[in-house]
């Protein structure tokens, strides 16, 4: 079995999608958010 490195493992995740609108998240560096930041705004009105 052949061991990739962090690296190209953490390249080859697909991205994250919101739970609620389905977009992809462009995420910052240890984000937990599942949710897009159009879809967070919406929350707090």
């Amino acid at each position: 079995m052949q061991m990739i490195s962090p690296v190209e493992f953490f390249r080859s995740l697909p991205p994250k999608k919101c739970t609620e609108c389905g977009e992809n998240i462009v995420e910052q560096a240890e984000s937990y958010l599942m949710e897009c930041d159009r879809c967070l705004s919406k929350r707090d009105e």
